[in-house]
């Protein structure tokens, strides 16, 4: 049996990335600081689940959770990076610099550090790796600063690895959504139902379901195919034009 860790899994795109992997035969240890849902998701999965406990900007805590794997999850197979979130939508010269420490903290340190850490055991298993970045660190929007910053990071440092890992058999994928209807907007506004509610309402996003059943398709590859990077977005959202300022 596979295993995988799961980072971010107590909502949305992790907690859906858990339970279809799950479903699909896998064991996953299962990450997140939220310490009820995430014990309600391992009831719910069963004896597949592993829960650890931690937030993922805790490096001494990560590696401290890992280190205490029972012995049959220690095989990671697969690393689904998950965890981050955007804090914020002013423009740069309006943003609030705790929360761009926020996001660089939890989407970039707190990746490569857990990714640092498990890489030998992925070189071992001819594993895998999904970051899951998004169409932020392609496109730019208005208020999207530092957080589409830290998602390009996430696709280049991606790309980096799979060069890094040539010959090691370790696959590395950077999967790039655009809209979701998840707990994201909740999160980036500091709790305001009705701007989520606005942004996702008649606009048929997708859903954490369909990035989870995506991930599951790309662990499930025959060890031969590697998909670099993968963009996805709901047909009702497209590009962005240029902005004009006018004096």
């Amino acid at each position: 049996m596979k295993t995988a860790i799961v980072t971010g899994a107590t909502s949305g795109i992790g907690e859906a990335t858990a339970r279809a992997l799950a479903g699909a035969g896998w064991q996953v240890i299962i990450t997140g600081r939220r310490a009820d849902r995430l014990e309600a998701l391992a009831k719910d999965i069963g004896e597949a689940a592993h829960a650890a406990v931690f937030d993922i900007r805790d490096e001494a805590a990560m590696r401290a959770a890992l280190a205490k794997l029972p012995e049959a999850f220690k095989g990671i197979d697969l690393l689904v990076n998950n965890a981050g979130l955007a804090l914020g939508t002013a423009p740069a010269q309006k943003a609030d610099l705790g929360q761009w420490r926020t996001m660089i903290d939890t989407n970039i340190s707190a990746l490569v550090a857990i990714t640092h850490e498990v890489l030998p055991t992925l070189i071992e298993c001819k594993g895998g790796i999904v970051n899951m970045a998004s169409v932020a660190g392609t496109y730019p929007y208005t208020g999207g600063n530092v957080y589409g910053g830290t998602k390009a990071f996430v696709q280049q440092f991606s790309l980096n690895l799979r060069a890094d890992l040539h010959g090691t058999g370790v696959r590395v994928s950077s999967i790039d959504p655009g809209m979701v209807e998840t707990e994201f907007t909740l999160v980036r506004t500091g709790g305001d139902q009705a701007a989520s509610d606005t942004l996702y309402g008649g606009a048929t996003p997708m859903t954490a379901d369909d990035i989870a059943q995506t991930v599951l398709w790309i662990a499930t590859l025959p060890p031969h195919l590697n998909i670099n990077r993968l963009e996805l977005m709901p047909v009702s959202q497209s590009f962005a034009g240029f902005q004009v300022a006018r004096g």
